[in-house]
């Protein structure tokens, strides 16, 4: 048994090697198995983040928690942060150490808003955030289909639209390019995200470690794209495979390209072996949830996005009894 008079030490520390970059992933993974990730993900993701913070959270030594924290450059005005306690270590105060550091890296980086992810079948963290004077900001729905229960879907383009993959066409970059641009903006939930310059969109968007141009599909009508759909693929789970962003340009919508765009990858993921696909939309994305729907996606986790203050804290280790 735990004496009552013993105090244990909390300690807070930046990730220093890629040692504790592992030790920060398998908490991550841990809590969030339906979006596990490797280790190349990580280094892809923090390539693309102009600041980031990595911590770890160890009661006398042994590990509780990480938390992560991250400016982006689609939304420079905000730190988007990611808390992760391991279940037998919640209610010791690692949670709020966490949050005093992030906000402190936040005010050190003249930012005043934090988002917090929480999944939407976590009650006890969303308590952990409303408590702390964080509101919702939006809501994505998670579905998942099951490949195995479904037929293959035929892949019928409109009139004058073919659907070729990128990497049977890779100089069509620009012109999906010119999609996500007038696409992005128009997904509810992504309404004041930025879109990078091309270069910069092309490396992180694109080309990161669980982007692949086989399993990206393009909409041409001509030589010009009007839409594309890729997946995010990840070796941490081999059979499931995420839908990245599906968009169409706005004067080709309402003619099933998006419809097309979906069955071409529900096709190539059950021909290449996957056994899941999972996505997640905002609760406002009636037409794109519509879809899913149709094609038999069912409920899954989601994600609530939470926007609150900053800790008046200093972010130091503490210890409790």
């Amino acid at each position: 048994m735990r004496s009552p008079y013993r105090r244990e030490v909390l300690e807070i520390t930046h990730c220093a090697d890629e040692t504790d970059e592992h030790l920060s992933l398998e908490v991550y993974n841990a809590v969030w198995p339906h979006d596990a990730l490797t280790i190349d993900e990580v280094h892809s993701f923090k390539a693309a983040v102009p600041e980031h913070l990595d911590l770890l959270a160890r009661f006398d030594g042994d590990l509780a928690g990480s938390g992560f924290a991250a400016i982006q450059p689609q939304r420079p005005d905000v730190v988007v942060a990611l808390v992760t306690v391991l279940a037998e270590q919640r209610r010791r105060g690692a949670g709020s150490a966490f949050y005093d550091a992030i906000s402190a890296w936040t005010r050190e980086h003249g930012l005043e808003t934090v988002e917090a992810v929480v999944a939407d079948d976590d009650p006890e963290s969303l308590a952990f955030a409303r408590r702390r004077g964080f509101v919702e900001d939006r809501r994505e729905k998670g579905v998942a289909l099951h490949l195995a229960e479904i037929e293959l879907p035929s892949v019928d383009p409109p009139d004058g639209i073919e659907i070729v993959t990128w990497a049977e066409r890779p100089e069509l970059a620009r012109g999906m390019y010119e999609v996500a641009v007038e696409a992005s903006p128009d997904v509810p939930g992504w309404e004041d995200e930025l879109v990078e310059p091309f270069e910069d969109w092309l490396a992180h968007e694109m080309q990161g470690s669980g982007d692949r141009p086989e399993a990206t599909f393009v909409a041409l009508a001509g030589e010009e794209v009007v839409g594309y759909a890729k997946f995010s693929l990840t070796a941490a789970q081999p059979k499931t495979a995420h839908h990245d962003l599906t968009g169409v340009k706005r004067a080709w919508r309402g003619r099933g390209i998006a419809r097309t765009l979906k069955a071409a990858q529900i096709r190539w993921a059950k021909e290449n072996g996957y056994e899941e696909l999972r996505t997640r939309n905002d609760e406002r994305n009636a037409p794109i949830r519509h879809l899913n729907r149709e094609f038999g996606y069912r409920p899954a986790i989601g994600r609530i996005y939470l926007r609150g203050p900053l800790s008046g804290r200093t972010g130091k280790a503490r210890t409790s009894s």
